[in-house]
């Protein structure tokens, strides 16, 4: 977004007592905390997960030596999606992308000696964000660990998922009830956990533009609040427990605006649409994660760099957690020296750049604040188009969040092919013609013999238990989707009854369906 330089009369009209004030008092647009990393640093995540769990338990033992301050799991296709490492299905993709989980005993061996009343954990997950949750739970009580003691957070946004990812099961509808489920069950069970991680970062990664990203995250986040409104829950409640993730894209100065003018949009939907009083249902929490789309194979020791200063952007818009991407990441998964360069990354902007001793140090500059009111403005815009056209889940299954989203990410990718937009290494200064430099730098691989043994685990722990407990377990899921009681009690007793994860989903999708994609129009 070209910026020319910036006067008050940009501000006019600008009420800095109504639209910035304080920090840690309506709108928040200046951070949550009055102190902000003067009085505590962001968390400091690295989002890891690869072939087994054994694997994964041993890269997170070593990103927590190294200083990481929470984990992030990443979890293999066949999870998300609802699929044992045995279903035909799952072939090829087993481990690949993330951390393959099938059983309880998959998800004790994954934090094996790590204690979960000490450390906190979020688990990128979705579509089976119940099931996951429930096998921490199980292994929480293995490991003697009072379930209020757990800290955390589980995805659980199912409806980015039908715009941007594609990592669904079940249509829309009964996917909000599993939602709002999860959202009773941490209410009563869990009280520091938090309930759902209202996804950007996938929004924009699928293309589209900063004021897009704070749109549909927040349509999302309206249609998941009002849907809890509407099984009973008080707004003020669930309010609390929300948590966002967005993306730290390349424009510095856009995205700390960003951030900033989310803070202060959010806290205003939740006190003037849902009437929400308390400061705390009021704040906006989120993760960052920096761009992945951004990052390139070409010279790839430049995505450092990138990395850096979308870290930068995310720390000065005042986020809670942060993840830096490995330099290596559009080539493979990071390799354990790429991973602890993006943690230094962190450590290096928090204990050398002395960004963090001053409480929202972009105040008041007229380029920042005229970007965040017109970031606000904007995405104000486009959330009332959405409610002339009946609502997030209308607007979703009419395609018209899904073809916004093409439209912004097709015009991204002309304005680099015409060379408007400069990608350093690729299209400008790219000493080696463009072509990728990944055959230079050492890469991760993933052990090629790990889906076997995989397969052979699941199916050993199938042989093993009692399989009249396992049925009876499955056939009580299947009874609370059908009959509307809360699903997270009976899928943890499936899973501690040594349910896998694709029966449990099959045990749901045989009630609720699944969902059919139909082109946008």
């Amino acid at each position: 977004m070209p910026q020319a330089a910036r006067t008050p009369d940009d501000l006019a009209g600008w009420n800095p007592a109504a639209d910035l004030g304080y920090p840690a008092e309506f709108p928040f647009t200046r951070g949550i905390q009055p102190t902000m990393y003067r009085g505590r640093l962001w968390s400091m995540r690295q989002y890891a997960g690869f072939a087994t769990a054994a694997d994964s338990n041993r890269r997170y033992r070593y990103l927590l030596a190294h200083g990481v301050s929470g984990l992030s799991v990443a979890f293999d296709l066949p999870t998300q999606m609802g699929y044992d490492s045995d279903h035909v299905l799952a072939a090829g993709e087993v481990g690949r992308v993330g951390v393959a989980i099938d059983t309880i005993e998959d998800m004790a061996a994954l934090f094996d000696e790590i204690p979960l009343d000490r450390v906190s954990t979020s688990m990128t997950i979705n579509a089976t964000a119940i099931i996951l949750l429930a096998l921490y739970v199980a292994v929480a009580k293995r490991q003697g660990v009072p379930l209020r003691a757990l800290s955390g957070t589980v995805q659980n946004d199912i409806l980015k998922e039908y715009v941007a990812r594609g990592t669904y099961i079940y249509p829309p509808r009964p996917s909000l009830r599993i939602v709002t489920d999860i959202f009773a069950f941490c209410e009563r069970e869990l009280p520091n956990w938090n309930t759902i991680s209202i996804s950007g970062y996938h929004i924009r990664e699928a293309g589209s533009t900063a004021v897009q990203e704070v749109a549909f995250t927040f349509a999302n986040a309206v249609a998941y609040v009002q849907a809890a409104v509407d099984a009973g829950l008080d707004a003020n409640r669930v309010g609390q427990r929300l948590s966002f993730f967005f993306n730290a894209h390349n424009d510095f100065l856009e995205e700390i605006a960003k951030f900033r003018a989310a803070r202060r949009l959010w806290a205003r939907i939740m006190r003037d649409r849902f009437g929400a009083a308390h400061p705390r249902a009021q704040q906006l929490r989120f993760h960052t994660q920096t761009a992945g789309s951004t990052l390139t194979a070409q010279q790839a020791d430049n995505n450092i760099v990138r990395v850096a200063l979308q870290a930068l952007a995310a720390v000065l818009g005042g986020t809670q957690s942060l993840h830096c991407n490995g330099r290596d990441e559009a080539l493979a998964l990071p390799t354990e020296e790429s991973a602890r360069i993006a943690l230094r990354t962190q450590q290096i902007i928090a204990a050398e750049s002395g960004v963090a001793n001053t409480v929202d140090p972009v105040a008041g500059s007229y380029a920042i604040e005229k970007l965040t009111n017109d970031i606000e403005h904007g995405a104000t815009e486009i959330l009332e188009r959405i409610d002339r056209a009946g609502g997030t889940l209308a607007a979703i299954e009419a395609g018209l969040i899904q073809r916004e989203i093409q439209e912004s990410a097709y015009r991204a990718q002309i304005a680099i092919d015409s060379g408007a937009a400069i990608v350093v290494g690729v299209n400008r200064f790219a000493a080696d013609g463009g072509r990728s430099d990944g055959a230079a730098v050492p890469l991760f691989a993933i052990d090629p013999d790990v889906e076997r043994r995989q397969v052979e685990r699941v199916r050993a722990v199938r042989a093993r238990r009692d399989a009249n407990a396992a049925r009876a377990a499955m056939a009580a899921v299947s009874d609370a989707a059908r009959g509307g009681a809360n699903l997270v009690p009976p899928i943890v007793a499936a899973v501690e009854a040594h349910a896998t994860v694709g029966e449990i989903a099959d045990a749901m999708r045989a009630v609720f369906g699944e969902f059919e994609e139909t082109s946008a129009p």
